[in-house]
């Protein structure tokens, strides 16, 4: 039964980052809405597949090394992705002022 949550829940946030994806303005935003949902609906689906398959021990620690994995990498790599994008010019689109009420 647990299983069956970690794989729902895994499918509900990666529908949530590809939702963010398609309605985001610009790339910043898009960027931040599929690698937190990435890292986060992959180590819950890979969670689900080491409890739930009939494999090995050692093929269901490949799972928890992946899941590991995936979340020391990705968020490096959306770095690099995002500085990549600054450096070469894109300004964001979506400005937020959340003090614009305090300056006249």
């Amino acid at each position: 039964m647990i299983e069956a949550l970690f794989l729902l829940f895994g499918l509900f946030i990666m529908f949530f980052g590809t939702l963010g994806l398609l309605r985001f303005p610009d790339v910043y935003t898009r960027l931040h809405a599929t690698a937190k949902c990435d890292t986060g609906g992959a180590i819950s689906i890979l969670t689900a597949l080491a409890m739930a398959s009939d494999f090995p021990l050692v093929v269901k620690l490949k799972f928890f090394v992946m899941a590991l994995t995936i979340a020391m990498i990705n968020p490096m790599v959306s770095h690099a992705i995002a500085r990549a994008a600054y450096k070469s010019g894109i300004k964001p689109k979506a400005t937020v002022d959340m003090y614009a009420w305090d300056n006249p």
